[in-house]
C-alpha cells in the first residue's frame, strides 16, 4: 500500500529541468571523441546517454543546446561535418579527467591535452580513442535528430558500433565482462556520482520461460502481507506455480503469521525462494 504523498511538476516547470537528473539516474556517461573536417579533435563527456539496439549495436547519446544562447556544441558540429564518434566509457579511475574535459574551453582547444589523457588512433574510423578507457566504441553516426531549437534542447546521435576494444584484463571468457571489475561511474543529479563496486551489485533472476503466477495468484494472506514488501512478492509470484509442501515442523500454535512472514522475507533477501515459500506454506 503507498502511504506517502507526491509533488507534482508539469513539463514546463522550470524547477523540473533539475530535478528530474536526481530521479532519471544513474545515468552512464558516453566520453565521446570527435573530430572536424579541419582535423580539430574533440572530447566532452554526456550523460545523457544509453545502449538501444544489440543487433546492430547502436548507442545513443544528446548533446543538448547551451542554456545560455541555444547555441549547438562542438560535439555536435563535428558530428555533422564527420560523421563518426568515438564512444568511450568512464570508469573510476578516469571520473575526474571526463568532468575537467567538459569545461567550455574555445572552439580549436584539444581536450586530451587539457584532461591530459592519452589519444590513440582508431582503426576504422578519423576521430582517436580514449587509452585510459577500459572500453572504446568505434561508431559510424547512422542518423542525428533534432528535438528543438531552444536552449536545452537536445539532439539524439545515433551511434552504431563497427569496432569494440576491451581490456583484456576485464574479460572473464570471450563474451563476458567481469561487471565487478570495470569499475564503471554513472551521472546522477547536480554534482553528484556513483560508481559500481562490488558491494553494490546484486543479480535478479530472469522472468522464467515458463509465465510466473503473478502477485495477483499469491494466497491472500501472502498477497495482503503487512511485512512482505512488492519485491518479495515479486519474487514468490515468478514461478509457475505455487510449490508444493514439503517441509514438516512440528505444530506450534504460538508461532504468529507476522513472524512466518519475517522468516519468509529473511530468505528472500539471502535469495532463498525455494526456502522462503516452505517456510510460507508451513502457515497454511
Amino acid at each position: 500500500m503507498i502511504k506517502y504523498r507526491l509533488k507534482t511538476y508539469h513539463g514546463d516547470d522550470p524547477m523540473l529541468d533539475n530535478l528530474i537528473k536526481y530521479a532519471v539516474a544513474p545515468r552512464p556517461i558516453c566520453f565521446a571523441s570527435t573530430i572536424s573536417k579541419q582535423g580539430q579533435v574533440n572530447l566532452s563527456p554526456f550523460s545523457y546517454f544509453n545502449l538501444i539496439s544489440h543487433h546492430p549495436a547502436i548507442c545513443v547519446f544528446s548533446p543538448v543546446r547551451r542554456m545560455r544562447d541555444g547555441s549547438t556544441k562542438h560535439t555536435l558540429n563535428n558530428i555533422r561535418e564527420v560523421p563518426e564518434v568515438v564512444i568511450n566509457i568512464v570508469d573510476y579511475a578516469m571520473v575526474q579527467q571526463q568532468s575537467l574535459a567538459s569545461t567550455e574551453y574555445p572552439e580549436g582547444v584539444d581536450e586530451f591535452i587539457k584532461s591530459g589523457v592519452t589519444a590513440l588512433p582508431s582503426e576504422l574510423i578519423a576521430p582517436p580513442r580514449v587509452g585510459e578507457s577500459p572500453v572504446q566504441l568505434e561508431c559510424r553516426v547512422q542518423n542525428v535528430v533534432s528535438l528543438g531549437d531552444t536552449p536545452g534542447a537536445g539532439s539524439l546521435v545515433l551511434a552504431e558500433v563497427l569496432r569494440m576494444h576491451v581490456r583484456e584484463d576485464l574479460l572473464d571468457g570471450p563474451d563476458k565482462l567481469n561487471q565487478s571489475k570495470l569499475d564503471l561511474v554513472a551521472r546522477l543529479g547536480g554534482d553528484w556520482y556513483c560508481r559500481v563496486i562490488e558491494a553494490n551489485l546484486f543479480e535478479v533472476p530472469k522472468p522464467l520461460r515458463n509465465l510466473g503466477i503473478g502477485v495477483d495468484q499469491l494466497p491472500e494472506d501472502i498477497r495482503l502481507s503487512t511485512v512482505l514488501t512488492g519485491n518479495h512478492l515479486a519474487q514468490l509470484a515468478n514461478v509457475p506455480r505455487i510449490p508444493d509442501r514439503v517441509a514438516t515442523l512440528e505444530d506450534d500454535t504460538s508461532t504468529t503469521r507476522d513472524l512466518i512472514h519475517r522468516k519468509a522475507a529473511a530468505l528472500l533477501d539471502a535469495g532463498d525462494m525455494a526456502g522462503a515459500w516452505q517456510v510460507l506454506l508451513l502457515g497454511h
